[in-house]
């Protein structure tokens, strides 16, 4: 995503005209007002995520920027072992299969201390419940949880967890919100539908910036 961000930045720097040589200013002329314009940078990320072209412009100019003699370029392998969003959708899932049961045995042994026996919370927020925030009452996608645990679970040592793993504890964390029967389990086919009861309570923010509200 910081990769993207930097492209659309570069391109969006890139389509500029160059700017005319500065002008020589008598000390007795006041300078100019700064320009008030900016750029629109959520419109030209919708733009760039929506034309490969753009994207492709990018990734060109990005070739031609200075080196400075340091570091080096990160290997497949590499950046393979960072590349692990999971979109709603179900895009970027790996192969494996969890159970409700399975996962109420790990979450005993990785979780319970910060969250709760029951899911209500300890020492870290609720999964389940009644509160505002928690998994079955704001989270609008199931898959959403999977890539959370995936890279940022157990706190002490973040993405150490194999997929069935996390599949399983994905399936009792949906089971402590009443979403998946005991007997349930998931794999990368089954967790995209899981329909989550805060799924329409989202809306995409497509507004162009300034006082429109929404």
């Amino acid at each position: 995503m910081c990769r993207a961000f930097a492209l659309l930045l570069l391109a969006c720097a890139c389509s500029e005209e160059p700017a005319s040589s500065p002008k020589a200013s008598s000390s007795l002329e006041p300078e100019s007002e700064p320009s008030s314009e900016s750029v629109d940078l959520h419109g030209e990320w919708r733009r760039w995520v929506e034309t490969p072209q753009l994207r492709e412009q990018a990734l060109a100019r990005l070739e031609s920027v200075p080196r400075f003699g340091f570091g080096r370029r990160a290997t497949a392998e590499e950046i393979a072992k960072i590349d692990i969003d999971v979109m709603p959708d179900g895009t970027g899932l790996p192969e494996g299969r969890g159970t409700v049961e399975r996962g109420r045995a790990l979450y005993k042994n990785q979780c319970v201390q910060c969250h709760g026996a029951d899911g209500r919370g300890a020492d870290y927020d609720a999964l389940a419940g009644a509160g505002a925030y928690t998994v079955g009452n704001y989270w609008p996608y199931a898959t959403t949880l999977y890539d959370y645990i995936y890279r940022a679970m157990p706190q002490a040592v973040p993405g150490s967890l194999p997929p069935d793993d996390v599949y399983s504890l994905t399936a009792f964390v949906l089971h402590l919100n009443e979403l998946l029967p005991a007997d349930g389990a998931l794999d990368r086919d089954s967790l995209p539908g899981i329909e989550m009861p805060a799924r329409d309570g989202f809306v995409y923010d497509d507004r162009a910036g300034g006082s429109e509200l929404k």
